[in-house]
């Protein structure tokens, strides 16, 4: 089969692997619209669940990915001057360009063409291709030349947020609130090398407002998020960008879904296909999962309709619950000061509950003694598994924070 894949991420990239593996023959092409060695982000986190998906799929390039991590067991908050530590599953982080780096390096091993400086605005730049694989990202030039077909919608979020890194290297998924004269103000902080971090700083529009974000330039945002961070940064800077060129901007996150994932042989699959709130972490994750998907789709079917509709039908299935612990992990972080009166160990416990649709409607104190009490209390054990979102394991019980 001749493949082309626009969109040179993860998804696309770790399709390419699988496809060459489950038959030499195939012909794939990925183009990827940047240069290589420069991309956009920080790190990524994952949880071990997802190596023994990759393990299954290519040990080669689990086992690239695996070596070139870092670990962490503790997620951590500090609220104002006070600290509060919690143990958790074992989580991993990894530099976003030396994931892609291990992705091109084995599927370009694999004989597959990895062409960089490619952007693709329309179908007809494409070569000839019996599967076109639109891994181009939340603005998929393909998938918007076919707006009424793929039925895409996005909502976009309250908060601002800016994706910085840090020279402070985290020994554990760190959580920052302080509290500003115009409201509150956090990160979320989370190691993926032996000397940088992924920072990602939220506050609510007031906020933004207030602390003059919408006026200064970028030195001026820098300046003052290290001011206001300074005991969690211990003296060390934020980042704008892992190259040093560009700037990072504030941006408010857009969930986007799609009625349909295919149409006329392009397939969505990534961000293309779906994004969730970067607060459950699972975006490079669900990539991945969709790439295992379709590639298992196309060897199970013979027909290519046929298989693209199994694997739209399986990921759209299996998303559900990530999607709905986005919802109301998104929701509970627009709604912050609604729980910035607890404790810090009681307000890092109602962090790892975030999901549940009744935190919203329950009163803060009284839901987090419930909880307490659902863990020696067998019936009230069962009530909160029934009431709570059916939330696969890596991204509720695993989280940082989760008690």
């Amino acid at each position: 089969m001749r493949i082309v894949c626009a969109g040179g991420g993860p998804a696309s990239l770790y399709f390419s692997i699988l496809m060459k593996r489950s038959d030499p023959g195939h012909d794939i092409t990925v183009l990827e619209r940047n240069p290589a060695g420069s991309t956009y982000g920080w790190g990524v986190t994952y949880w071990g669940d997802l190596l023994d998906r990759l393990r299954d799929g290519d040990p080669a390039t689990a086992r690239a990915i695996s070596e070139n991590s870092v670990r962490w067991t503790d997620g951590v908050a500090h609220v104002r001057e006070q600290s509060t530590t919690h143990p958790s599953d074992e989580g991993f982080g990894i530099g976003r360009q030396r994931l892609l780096d291990i992705l091109v390096e084995r599927a370009t091993d694999l004989g597959v063409r990895v062409e960089f400086g490619r952007e693709i605005t329309d179908r007809g730049q494409l070569p000839d291709a019996e599967l076109v694989v639109a891994g181009d990202g939340l603005h998929s030039r393909l998938r918007q030349q076919y707006p009424d077909r793929f039925g895409t919608e996005v909502a976009t979020g309250r908060n601002k947020f800016i994706w910085l890194g840090t020279s402070r290297a985290f020994e554990s998924f760190t959580f920052a609130f302080a509290e500003s004269e115009h409201g509150w103000i956090w990160f979320y902080g989370y190691r993926f090398s032996s000397d940088r971090s992924t920072c990602i700083v939220e506050c609510s529009p007031e906020t933004w407002a207030g602390l003059g974000f919408d006026r200064l330039d970028e030195s001026g945002t820098m300046a003052l998020l290290e001011r206001i961070f300074a005991r969690q940064l211990d003296g060390h800077p934020l980042i704008s960008r892992p190259d040093g060129g560009g700037s990072a901007s504030w941006l408010s996150f857009r969930t986007l879904t799609n009625a349909s994932w295919h149409h006329d042989g392009i397939v969505l699959i990534g961000d293309a296909a779906h994004t969730t709130h970067y607060s459950v972490g699972a975006g490079t994750t669900l990539a991945l999962e969709d790439a295992v998907s379709l590639a298992g789709a196309v060897r199970r079917h013979p027909a290519l309709p046929a298989a693209l509709a199994a694997y739209e039908a399986e990921r759209k299935f299996a998303i559900l619950s990530t999607q709905s612990a986005a919802r109301y992990s998104a929701q509970w972080y627009e709604n912050i000061p609604r729980y910035m009166h607890l404790k810090p160990p009681q307000l890092f416990s109602l962090l790892g509950q975030r999901h549940s649709p009744l935190l919203p409607y329950v009163p803060p104190q009284m839901y987090y003694w419930v909880n307490q009490a659902a863990e020696e209390f067998t019936p009230l054990r069962k009530l909160r598994k029934w009431a709570g979102p059916k939330v696969v394991r890596t991204l509720a019980g695993r989280r940082p924070g989760t008690p």
